[in-house]
């Protein structure tokens, strides 16, 4: 394993980044209080562990036999970065409608979390191009693998908790013109930051 800090630093701002997750955790938080969004955010973080065994886990001997296919993977996650980056920096305030109250069922925001991450294309690509370039090809893959995506998904379970505590507190400035296109601006500019430092990394 290695760049341990910079996967730490790009997997926090994945996982901080405006997207479906953030949006069902603080619309969660808002209706149901902190205890509602328990469920969905252990769903999110259950679903991280799926996408990964499903995205990254083939790719371990591809990598193991072919330099040339890390090289491309890594400036195609790269790209990907900058490419997010700029998409934020772009779009439009960020969001979220408050749905009309129902009851707050453990069972039913699990699989909706779940349900949720499985089709969330940030995860998928995320772990198709740009995890597989924090992997060393000469040390036990297997262990690389576990101790990364235990980390990306403890770090969803953390910032989704502190999203969840301070939605209520936040929710005027979140929801507003200015507030969303500062959240917006920030993310996109640290990814187009840390889509350069990949790409410019050296094994």
């Amino acid at each position: 394993m290695k760049l341990y800090s910079l996967f730490l630093l790009v997997a926090i701002a994945t996982v901080m980044s405006p997207g479906p997750g953030v949006v069902m955790t603080l619309t969660n938080s808002l209706r149901y209080g902190m205890r509602g969004t328990l469920g969905g955010i252990l769903g999110l973080a259950l679903g991280v562990l799926v996408v990964a065994a499903i995205s990254a886990t083939s790719l371990g001997v591809l990598l193991a036999a072919s330099s040339l296919a890390f090289t491309v993977l890594k400036y195609v996650g790269a790209a990907y970065l900058i490419y997010l980056g700029i998409r934020l920096w772009r779009a439009p305030p960020f969001q979220f409608a408050e749905a009309s109250a129902q009851q707050a069922s453990f069972s039913r925001r699990f699989v909706e979390g779940v349900s949720l991450q499985l089709t969330n294309p940030k995860a998928i690509f995320f772990f198709l191009s740009v995890f597989p370039q924090f992997i060393d090809p000469a040390t036990n893959y297997a262990i690389q693998f576990a101790s990364l995506v235990l980390t990306f998904s403890a770090l969803v379970v953390v910032i989704h908790l502190t999203y969840a505590m301070f939605a209520k507190k936040a929710r005027n400035w979140l929801t507003s013109e200015r507030g969303g296109r500062r959240v917006n601006k920030t993310a996109g500019v640290t990814f187009m930051f840390f889509g350069a430092a990949l790409a410019s990394a050296k094994p």
